[in-house]
This record gives C-alpha cells, structure tokens and sequence, in this order.
C-alpha cells in the first residue's frame, strides 16, 4: 500500500498532468478554428478515482486512498480531400493500472473510400487500423462522452481483454441500404488482431503460461438494423480471433458471438446485449488441450431526468465456462492453481449518474456490487487466490471535450 506522502505526490503528478493535457486540448481546440474545412480536429480527456473494498480494478483501488490511475487522453482528426475519400486517425494515451501505463499508441487510422453512395444506399471500402465492430459500444468505448457508464458491462467488454478486442489491422468493407421498413448495414473484414503486449498475454494465459503471442489472419464482422431513426436497434456481431504461441507450436482461437437489442424512447432508454464465447487451446505441451465455451449478458436502463441529468442501472452476468457456471469443477480439479471458483464468474449490479455540466465538460458517478471476479485483470491482482469473492467498487469520473 502507497504511504500517504507517496500518495500525495501521486496524486500531485497526476493533477498536473492531466491540467497539462486539458491545456493542450483547449489550445489544439482554439487552432482548429483555422483549419481547412475539410479537416476536422478533435480531442478528450478524463480522470477517475477508484474506490474498492476488496480487490483491485485500474491501480491500487482497495488502499486505503483508492486509485486515481484511470485517466484517458485522445485526440483525433478526419480529412476527406474528395468527396468519396476520407482519412481518419486517433492518437491514445490511457492509464488503467499495470494494464495500460500510459504508452501513447495509435488507436485507429485508416483510409475509407466510397465506392458507391446514393439515395438509399452505399457501399465503400477501409483500409487500415480500425476498430473492431463487436456489440453497440466497442467501435467508441474510449470516449468517456460515448460510453453509457465510467465502466462499460464487463461481461461483454472485458476491459482486461481489450486490447485484443479494441482494434486490428486490416480491410474491411461495409455498407448500407435504407428504407421505410428500416435501415441496415454491415461492416466485415479480414484482419490481424493486436496481441503483443502484457495486457494482452495475461489476459489469455494468466500465470498458467510464459510465453507471447504472435497474431494470426482473424475475421470480423457486423449487421445492424434500426428502425424509426435509431428508436429500436438490433446488432448481431461476431469474430473469429486467431493467434499463435512461441516458443512452440500451440494455437488460440477465440470466437465470441454478440447479439445486441436496444429500445429508445424519449427520456428513456433499454439495452440488452448477450454473448457466446468459445475459447479453445490446442498444442501447448504440458497444459493440456482445452475447449471452453462461456456466456454473458446484462440488461441496462438509462433514464435521462432532465437534458443534464442522466441515471443508470444495469445487471451484468459473466458465466467463463456455460457447463460450469459456478466454477467448482475448475476449482476442484486443480487446474486454477489454487484459485478460488468465484474467479469464474461475476455478477454485477451498477447503478450511477451522469451531470452534463457543459457541452464540453462532464462528471459521473458510479457505484458496483459485485459478486465473482471472473473478470478483474490478473496484473492488478497478482495473486488470485487472494482476491474476494463479493465486492463492492465506488468511482468518480471527470471528462473534457472538444
């Protein structure tokens, strides 16, 4: 646990730091005024504090002073020298506990080109470093302005998996036809996911394995349908992430499946997202063979109480294994390496407030009981066999944005 003093000047640094950023965005705002107008700029950033009673989520959260290491900067920028041709890009920098330390990375940028548009429908064509299409929020989850809650519903959006789940490099297309029975789309590709990286590898392997991760051709893709104007939406998404181990010859293959519903009314909201993920391991020597199929889902509701107040309720399900859902097969067998059965699989009650305090400036806060932890990063909680089965997580959230 960090001292007070230790803490304070964390704390100091981080302030700073984040002052410095704001500074930055506001003078990147003020220049982007003058700039041509086919070139649009724009940028974010946010801080949060993390208060647990147990267990650790982005940082130290369960000392004593809880953590203030989950802060986001980005800033983006989209030129379409043709009317049919578009660039686009995100730089990032995200601090997230021993998971993302604040590397500044390039989060997307890619080459779009319309191949054909007309009244009712266009088809077109990515190439690049795009954001992977799964569910409703991942193509936007690192937009604090985007995201329904400080902490999207892990069961669907592992936060410990999401460099693997966030972006990939490759070609996509997509399209859309548009009618009076609704409008659908599409957007489906062929890429190679992202999986060098700590976050990465401890997210497949946990401490079971040594190794790293080489990425292999994977597939993607997505349809929507929405109706009204977006009042009802329907998703369905899926991919097939392969990856391959070295030193050695063993194989990954990850294929979840996401089918998502939402109904939107005028002060109200309903969403519903749930998943199916199958997981196998093959040629790793003296881990044997596995074949791992688990399931998700949440249902959320958001109620808008005036045009600045938002409040939200969500329950998230997180099963890692369907034919063993309280995780007392895998704990009996030994094959958890001392760990404890609640280390696979979560249930979670969030409930929270969003203040649009300006166009520009938001504030949220957030209030999680859990009970599991099949979902909390192992570079965090080093020893699992430590963590507590129920929980309960507290966090505040400041964001900017031009």
């Amino acid at each position: 646990m960090y001292s007070r003093s230790n803490n304070g000047a964390r704390s100091h640094r981080w302030t700073v730091t984040l002052v410095m950023a704001q500074v930055l965005l506001w003078s990147c705002a003020a220049e982007a005024e003058k700039l041509p107008h086919n070139l649009q700029i724009h940028g974010f950033a946010s801080q949060s504090w993390l208060m647990s009673s147990d267990n650790n989520v982005f940082g130290k959260s369960s000392s004593g002073s809880g953590s203030f290491d989950f802060r986001e900067l980005g800033l983006n920028a989209s030129m379409r020298p043709l009317p049919r041709l578009q660039f686009s890009a995100q730089m990032l920098s995200r601090w997230a506990g021993k998971g993302s330390e604040g590397n500044i990375r390039l989060d997307y940028g890619f080459i779009d080109y319309t191949v054909f548009s007309g009244e009712t429908s266009q088809f077109g064509i990515r190439l690049g470093r795009m954001k992977n299409p799964l569910g409703f929020y991942n193509d936007t989850r690192d937009v604090p302005f985007t995201r329904p809650s400080i902490l999207l519903p892990q069961s669907i959006y592992f936060d410990r998996t999401r460099k693997l789940a966030l972006a990939a490099d490759g070609v996509h297309l997509y399209g859309e036809r548009r009618s009076e029975m609704g409008d659908i789309s599409f957007q489906a590709g062929v890429a190679r996911p992202l999986v060098r990286g700590d976050e990465a590898e401890a997210a497949v392997f946990g401490q079971l394995v040594q190794g790293h991760l080489a990425p292999e051709m994977s597939y993607i893709g997505r349809v929507n349908y929405e109706l009204d104007g977006g009042r009802i939406r329907f998703a369905a998404s899926a991919t097939q992430l392969n990856m391959s181990y070295s030193p050695g010859e063993g194989s990954i293959h990850f294929v979840p499946v996401i089918f998502s519903a939402q109904y939107n009314a005028e002060r109200w909201s309903l969403t519903s997202e749930y998943a199916f993920r199958n997981l196998q391991y093959k040629n790793f020597g003296a881990m044997p063979d596995m074949d791992i199929s688990g399931e998700s889902y949440y249902f959320q509701g958001v109620y808008r109480l005036t045009p600045e107040w938002e409040a939200i309720a969500r329950y998230d399900v997180l099963y890692m294994d369907s034919n063993d859902r309280q995780g007392r097969k895998w704990a009996a067998s030994g094959t958890g390496d001392g760990r404890h059965a609640h280390n696979r699989f979560a249930k979670d009650i969030t409930v929270g407030l969003r203040w649009n305090i300006t166009p520009e400036f938001m504030l949220r806060a957030e209030y999680h009981h859990v009970n599991g932890t099949g979902w909390l990063s192992t570079l965090d909680n080093p020893n699992p066999a430590d963590m507590s089965q129920r929980w309960d997580l507290f966090s505040i959230l400041g964001s900017f944005r031009f």
